[in-house]
């Protein structure tokens, strides 16, 4: 798969341990050293300014989009390749998704783990196909593994679905497995609910 764009999400804090940080500028690097443009939140403070600082430096390619009513409150980045400004989250998401062949997320809250859920339901879905990770940073996720394997275990989760969430501690590997990923046929699920919103 030809990854044009990544889609990263992750917090707009920065979190209590630096591995956080020199993470997403570790996964900054290998993109930019892969030609791999970055797509994110759009703002220029927390593990989101990090990602995005060092793309600029290293002289990679910076696509940020925010909501109107973050501007302020994210503190939107000026220095971007572009930045684009939405009427709302879901547009936000929505234009994120739609400018990324894939999706990663590293160390974030509460909105970070609402936008992975989201993008991998959609994986889930069959509304698209494209590959989708966790880079478990310090071990930030290991409970959230833990807890999706449980709900795979007791039947909530069906064993193809959690496999599409990919699980790595480095930005290089994951980015290695998102370059192989062959999606799956599409559930009969998907085509009902793709048919039911035509």
């Amino acid at each position: 798969m030809k990854l044009k764009n990544i889609c990263v999400y992750c917090g707009s804090n920065s979190g209590k341990n630096p591995a956080y940080v020199e993470s997403a500028k570790q996964l900054a690097d290998v993109l930019v050293e892969r030609n791999i443009g970055l797509v994110y939140g759009g703002a220029q403070i927390g593990v989101m300014g990090a990602v995005a600082n060092r793309m600029l430096e290293q002289g990679g390619r910076v696509i940020g989009v925010i909501p109107e009513g973050l501007l302020l409150k994210e503190v939107a980045h000026q220095g971007l390749t572009e930045l684009h400004v939405t009427k709302s989250m879901h547009e936000r998401k929505a234009l994120m998704a739609e400018h990324s062949e894939g999706f990663i997320a590293l160390p974030g809250g509460i909105g970070t783990f609402e936008e992975l859920f989201e993008v991998w339901t959609w994986a889930q879905l069959g509304f698209h196909h494209k590959p989708c990770g966790l880079l478990n940073i310090a071990g930030y996720y290991d409970q959230l593994i833990a807890f999706l394997d449980h709900a795979a275990d007791e039947g909530f989760v069906k064993p193809p679905h959690r496999e599409l969430l990919m699980v790595e501690q480095d930005p290089a590997k994951i980015l290695d497995r998102m370059a192989l990923y062959t999606p799956p046929t599409t559930s009969p699920l998907a085509v009902k609910l793709d048919l039911a919103a035509t």
